[in-house]
């Protein structure tokens, strides 16, 4: 049976809104995105655990945070070019940005993983690689587009589809009483 609705002013009955089924189209896309997000995520949480234990990657043991590494001092010290790179190369291996760039490497990549406070971490995620973009201006292969600007972009479109609805927990976390009175935190 289909409910009518009188549209306030109008004085006339239009058919309510009724849910609309999902395509076949739409939930691949939603897992596209969902899958997506979990890549992204393992991406910055891998960042940070080989930063923090020198699992030999792109950080030696010897040079691990857990031993006394510094996260930043070998980027900033070696790769800034360009316009930016006196300033990023004052910040290599200070102990405040060390803290700021593990915690936000961890925060980002387990709120993108769990599917929580993918608004938050798709933000300080797009704001992250931009940084790392500007650092190495231009970049090497191209006259400005280089990967982490496409990353931000990919970020900024899995916060706006809600992906982390799909295989995360992005709905019970929107119910939270918590993020329900603080949207910023969706």
């Amino acid at each position: 049976m289909t409910t009518l609705a009188t549209r306030p002013g109008a004085g006339a009955t239009v058919p309510a809104a009724q849910p609309v089924a999902e395509t076949t189209a739409q939930k691949a896309a939603r897992y596209l995105f969902a899958g997506t997000r979990l890549a992204l995520g393992w991406i910055f949480l891998w960042a940070f655990l080989d930063k923090l234990f020198g699992l030999g990657h792109a950080t030696p043991s010897a040079r691990a945070w857990i031993n006394g590494g510094s996260p930043t001092k070998g980027f900033l010290t070696n790769s800034p070019t360009g316009p930016l790179k006196d300033f990023y190369t004052s910040l290599a291996g200070a102990a405040w940005a060390d803290w700021l760039f593990m915690i936000g490497l961890a925060g980002i990549g387990a709120a993108l993983i769990l599917g929580i406070g993918v608004r938050v971490a798709a933000t300080t995620g797009a704001l992250l690689l931009v940084m790392m973009w500007s650092a190495v201006l231009p970049p090497e292969n191209n006259p400005f587009m280089d990967d982490h600007l496409i990353y931000a972009a990919v970020l900024v479109g899995l916060a706006l589809t809600n992906a982390g609805n799909t295989l995360g927990l992005g709905k019970a976390w929107r119910n939270l009483e918590l993020v329900k009175r603080n949207g910023w935190l969706k």
